[in-house]
């Protein structure tokens, strides 16, 4: 087939741009052209008549929502890729779009001035993206294009059959791992505080329960205190643990949506969530969160899980990144924390 055309939509010179030299680094797809607007795009579909749309979601005038609705009244088998920003808003609309029938969405940048290092982030994620819906297209790509958004957290949820998870996956975890952990383990006061201290015992890094105002730390990990929320606040550049008794969430307190939307609220992009053995599905809507912010998200297997219950959630609604067995969740966990750093780890001995 011939190469698939992309028309970009979005009111932004600089990401038209920076997206148009991306698409243009690949062999795979050609761009069609691009539009400043919603109601300029929909005057060109008919007369481009491109195989993919890359559609702003915030746009003056004609918003990304009205343009999508648009687009499949009229062309209901176009593929849509959102544009969405990394604010509340600009995730409710990516949701909201999803449900309109938009088939994918990436994230684009917080800053005003986008890094040209963040551009190619955003160009190569827009391609992988584009590439789910062409599946007879091969992707060629230059060897060093492919590049993920860096890791700042890792937020990992469980419930039942989660202490022996734990006990298992935190201690591969070396010391120099270099982001903070958040653990929600769905388990009663005292139980959580003697997993945390048993974990500490067993594991390379410090592992605590998590306290009212404590500042997050590279490779040191919390857990929630059971009948506690837990959840993290920036303050300038340091980011606080949060504890709360609001009400229970999934029947749980803590609740993994609750900490999964926060990481999410704080971090952007730069989250990497685990959703691991047990019951009931807390945290399939923080996943969906984490996803829209343009976080990654990995699932324990069926196999290995004491109950595929919130992992099964997830993994059903196609917001999983990868799914692997137990034992695969270590390794898979520092490759991508490491990835988009620039010094290579040196394996702890």
């Amino acid at each position: 087939m011939s190469k698939p055309r992309l028309l970009i939509v979005d009111d932004s010179v600089v990401i038209r741009r920076a997206l148009t030299t991306a698409i243009s680094r690949h062999a795979s797809f050609a761009i069609a052209e691009s539009a400043s607007d919603g109601r300029i795009a929909l005057m060109k579909i008919p007369l481009l008549q491109p195989d993919v749309v890359a559609l702003d979601v915030e746009m003056p005038d004609m918003d990304g929502l009205e343009t999508l609705t648009a687009i499949r009244q009229i062309y209901p088998r176009l593929p849509v890729i959102m544009l969405n920003v990394p604010t509340s808003r600009g995730a409710a609309m990516t949701v909201d779009a999803l449900t309109l029938g938009a088939n994918d969405y990436v994230t684009k940048p917080a800053a005003a001035v986008p890094s040209d290092d963040e551009l190619r982030v955003l160009g190569d994620e827009l391609i992988s993206k584009i590439a789910v819906c062409f599946p007879n297209v091969s992707l060629v790509t230059r060897p060093d294009s492919i590049r993920t958004a860096r890791i700042d957290v890792l937020a990992i949820g469980l419930s039942t059959g989660g202490p022996q998870a734990l006990m298992e996956l935190i201690p591969q975890l070396p010391a120099d791992f270099p982001v903070p952990i958040l653990i929600v383990q769905h388990m009663p006061p005292m139980f959580t505080k003697l997993l945390a201290e048993r974990l500490n015992a067993g594991a390379k890094i410090p592992v605590a329960e998590g306290r009212m105002h404590q500042i997050l730390e590279p490779g040191r990990a919390w857990m929630a205190p059971g009948e506690f929320h837990m959840a993290v606040e920036r303050h300038g550049d340091a980011v606080r643990i949060v504890t709360h008794r609001n009400a229970a969430e999934n029947s749980c307190r803590p609740a993994v949506d609750v900490l999964f939307r926060s990481v999410a609220e704080t971090y952007g992009p730069h989250v990497l969530a685990v959703v691991m053995t047990g019951m009931g599905q807390d945290g399939l809507r923080g996943c969906e969160q984490i996803r829209v912010a343009g976080g990654q998200v990995l699932v324990q297997d069926e196999e290995s899980s004491v109950v595929w219950g919130m992992p099964g959630f997830v993994a059903r609604a196609g917001m999983a990144d990868q799914i692997l067995p137990l034992n695969e969740l270590s390794p898979e966990i520092l490759d991508r924390v490491w990835r988009a750093r620039r010094h290579r780890r040196v394996a702890a001995v």
